[in-house]
């Protein structure tokens, strides 16, 4: 059943709560079948508010045992309870009152993974967004911040008993249960609120902040773990000084501890004081994980600790301006990976996973802007429009106000806001009035969906000596707004004679710079003079926008810019744009059954690259790696063939293959010597000797090459490269199913690296691919319980294998809609999350088109859907 237009909330109605909370006192007895919760909360009325308005509280699937006001009980006239709501009516007319909630829970049976449940036998949390009110009655919404007092009691047995803020105390009862008591000084929501209570092994260490404070670090996993949570340590007291180095912010409280659980729906979560991760961002060592997969712990460790002044300290006045708390700090947390790494490598990985995924959101049925003016449920707009783009609309206005100006505002957010439930309105004007600047046109970046596209156009005129940029900038229409206003768009760009010398001088005008030009009107020129020869532009250098470029650059140009662009996003950009044209006009010949062009100069530049010691491995191996087959998709934009861009792409790369051999031969042995080390240098030296493996496996024509690899490999990275090389390449080779055999037995008690061997097969293209992702449903070792292991295996199909998950015949697509329907019974955010993978089923060809609108239909006709399942469907449908 879907949700009814009266659901719908609008950023429009908010009004405050009728009653303040002052501070909320938690104490939990927790059993695994019922857990009882007391909740006293001390609450005050508003100025204004009659003395006769009731106290509305929310909740979901709740048991009311209790309820007292002022340690009175209330009548049964006075108040209405259902597992959504609790009303109470008849309140004291005194300024004060203490509201008493006593419920029970079973956090055994709840296998939505919110609220409070349990993971591998430990008691965990997780309340964002709505979670809280599964625990007890509340004013569950980020706008009242209070006080929390919380004292946790359970069986000896269950040794750590944890929650937000500083230790009060605890100890024995004397009847094998014990007790322990957290009180958090600073205000906040609920949907900050943690509790984790179980056994497990810790590893410890210290902090000592800029003002001489030390602060005890604590991490907690399962026992046996504990060594593969070093780096995280590491990872933390890096991102700790970092944030103190670059915005002067310390830590406040005296602990800060993180704990990873194996069942969790999101990557982590930034509750104050006790974060809690899901495992995989959490837990690394040479031997179980990937390169990638140590630097999304840094970035991911980052991310959360960051959140403790941009989202904790400081936090959203309703669900609206999540992107307030989320891009604000997803852009803090790159540009500190930036830093610890290096900075174009990063940039072009954040592009990347921009327009995989972000991109196709905003031009699909699901798109909506940085900040909504609606929703029906929260949960589904935790996207990459919030969390991506919101990190790029940062990026703009620091490219617009500058360094120095874009710290002050900065600054001055921290100092004016600290402690409150802000809005967008309140961040952005910070910053203009540091600045002195409008930004009012800025703010449509949050108001307005949909990527801009800008067409860029150039003249040269010889006599005049003259170079004239003209840009246009559109916006296509997206539900809700048919109609767009001009956005403020800040390009980077650079002049260059076609040799790389450097043609310096801006415009004459207000609107540029010697490396910005700032696009404010639908249509404007900027005209440089004394220019010798007509030059080369690059535009948009840096990603400085998150815009669709449309300019017919001479395939010359891009030549120019690949061989000689000085900014290495800059360079990148050029070489993928050069590969892309080559890739779009393969498919179209590939759908007729044509010969493939030639690729002799995209070849050239590649292996050009690849063979220059000068540039960093890690960005030839970006460059190597050849726009994907969704980006292609992406490129064409509708009338999709996934089989022809496949063949495409494969054959593209044999060519590149066959063409560097030499080159990809030797720089596939060309790895780091001495003991494994994470760091960027050695991670990049990897990457590139793993991309060029597989060009030198493609040019031989030789899984024993693979086979041999993947059993020398001192480390997963080299490991997974050579597995996934044999399983995407060479599916029928003996060598093959030996080594998926092999690492399945090697791995079979380390979940995270099953997830990779499920990961590996679930994305090995071809149409057959959908009889393997069914046959290893049935294995053992896959549930339906464990959202990492979900997405490992359909996740990663539907998302991930073009070829297979868009099979003809539409049994991909119903494969999944009869996951998501079963799945959503359990875990309805599980179910929402793996159906986007369909956002984009319209730009298909019409026979997949319609098998996938059928499959969607299926779902949306099912009934008794999720509120979460139900939003997406109806949504995907439009």
């Amino acid at each position: 059943m879907g949700t009814e237009e009266s659901q719908v909330i609008h950023l429009k109605d908010y009004t405050p709560t009728d009653f303040e909370v002052e501070r909320i006192d938690l104490t939990f007895e927790l059993d695994p079948k019922a857990t009882k919760v007391v909740a006293r909360s001390i609450l005050k009325r508003r100025a204004g508010v009659a003395a006769d308005r009731p106290l509305v509280f929310a909740g979901d699937a709740l048991t009311l045992k209790a309820l007292q006001i002022d340690s009175i009980d209330v009548s049964e006239q006075d108040f209405d309870a259902t597992p959504d709501e609790l009303v109470i009516r008849g309140l004291p007319e005194s300024e004060a009152f203490e509201v008493t909630v006593e419920t029970e829970l079973s956090p055994d049976a709840n296998t939505t993974l919110m609220g409070l449940y349990r993971s591998g036998g430990n008691y965990c949390t997780q309340c964002e967004a709505e979670g809280f009110r599964r625990i007890t009655y509340f004013y569950d919404r980020p706008d009242v911040l209070t006080v929390y007092t919380v004292t946790i009691i359970a069986d000896e047995s269950v040794p750590q008993l944890l929650s937000n803020g500083n230790f009060l105390g605890g100890g024995a009862y004397g009847d094998g249960r014990h007790f322990a008591a957290w009180h958090d000084p600073y205000p906040k929501p609920s949907y900050l609120f943690a509790l984790v209570a179980g056994d497990l092994g810790v590893i410890e260490d210290t902090f000592t902040t800029m003002s001489g404070r030390e602060v005890a670090l604590k991490i907690y996993v399962e026992h046996g773990k504990e060594a593969r949570a070093t780096y995280a340590m590491d990872a933390l007291k890096r991102s700790m000084r970092w944030d103190e180095e670059v915005y002067g912010r310390e830590y406040d409280l005296d602990i800060f501890m993180i704990v990873a659980v194996s069942d969790f729906n999101m990557g982590a979560m930034e509750n104050k004081g006790l974060n809690v991760f899901n495992d995989k961002y959490v837990l690394a060592d040479p031997e179980t994980a990937t390169d990638q997969d140590y630097a999304n712990i840094e970035a991911i460790i980052a991310h959360e600790y960051f959140h403790n002044w941009t989202g904790n300290r400081i936090t959203c006045r309703d669900w609206f301006q999540l992107c307030l708390k989320e891009g604000l700090t997803v852009y803090r947390d790159h540009t500190f990976s930036q830093d610890q790494r290096s900075a174009p490598v990063k940039r072009i990985a954040e592009i990347k996973t921009l327009k995989a995924h972000q991109f196709p959101e905003d031009a699909g049925p699901l798109a909506h802007p940085v900040r909504p003016s609606s929703y029906k449920e929260i949960n589904n707009f935790y996207t990459t429009t919030i969390y991506e783009k919101g990190s790029e609309v940062i990026g703009m206005l620091r490219t617009i106000l500058g360094a120095d100006d874009f710290r002050a505002g900065m600054d001055l957010y921290f100092e004016r806001h600290d402690g409150q439930a802000v809005t967008i309105e309140d961040f952005i004007a910070c910053f203009a009035e540091v600045s002195a600047r409008d930004l009012g046109q800025f703010m449509l970046w949050y108001t307005q969906a949909g990527t801009p596209t800008v067409t860029v156009s150039t003249e040269y005129d010889r006599d005049k000596q003259r170079f004239t940029v003209t840009l246009e900038q559109n916006l296509r229409p997206t539900p809700g707004q048919p109609q767009k206003q001009p956005m403020h768009i800040p390009l980077g760009y650079a002049l260059m004679m076609p040799n790389g010398t450097a043609v310096t001088g801006a415009p004459q005008t207000a609107a540029a710079s010697d490396t910005v030009l700032h696009l404010t009107e639908r249509n404007e020129s900027f005209v440089f003079d004394g220019v010798e020869d007509r030059p080369v532009l690059s535009i948009n250098r840096g990603f400085s926008a998150p815009v669709n470029i449309l300019m017919e650059s001479r395939a010359d140009d891009l030549v120019a810019l690949a061989r000689h662009e000085s900014d290495g996003v800059a360079r990148w950009q050029a070489i993928t744009e050069l590969a892309t044209r080559h890739l779009v006009k393969a498919a179209g010949l590939a759908r007729d059954n044509a010969a493939l062009p030639e690729s002799g100069r995209l070849a050239d530049i590649l292996i050009a690259v690849a063979g220059d010691a000068t540039l960093e491995p890690a960005f030839r191996a970006q460059v190597l790696a050849l726009p994907s087959e969704a980006d292609v998709a992406r490129e064409i934009g509708k009338d999709i063939d996934p089989d022809a861009i496949h063949r495409a792409r494969r054959e593209t790369l044999r060519a590149i293959a066959a063409a560097g051999q030499r080159t990809f031969s030797s720089l596939a042995d060309d790895k780091p010597s001495g003991p494994f080390s994470p760091a960027a240098n050695d991670a990049g030296r990897r990457a590139l000797a793993g991309m060029a493996l597989r060009y030198t496996a493609l040019a031989e024509n030789d899984a024993q090459r693979l086979a041999e690899a993947y059993a020398n490999a001192d480390n997963m990275t080299d490991r997974i490269n050579a597995l996934t090389v044999l399983a995407h390449d060479f599916e029928d080779a003996p060598e093959t199913q030996a080594a998926l055999d092999q690492f399945a037995e090697r791995y079979a008690d380390t979940p995270l690296a099953i997830d990779k061997w499920f990961t590996v097969q679930a994305t090995a293209p071809g149409a057959e691919s959908h009889a393997r992702v069914v046959a290893l449903m049935q294995h053992p070792g896959y549930t339906r319980g464990n959202p990492n292991r979900v997405r490992a295996l359909l996740g990663a199909f539907a998302a991930g294998n073009p070829t297979g998950f868009n099979r003809a015949d539409g049994a991909g697509y119903r494969l999944l809609a009869d996951e998501v329907l079963a799945i959503d019974r359990k875990n309805p955010q599980l179910a929402a999350r793996l159906l986007t993978a369909m956002r984009s089923w319209q730009s298909l060809e019409s026979g997949r088109r319609e098998e996938a609108r059928k499959a969607l239909v299926a779902i949306s006709s099912a009934g008794d859907l999720s509120v979460d399942l139900s939003d997406i469907v109806e949504r995907t449908l439009q």
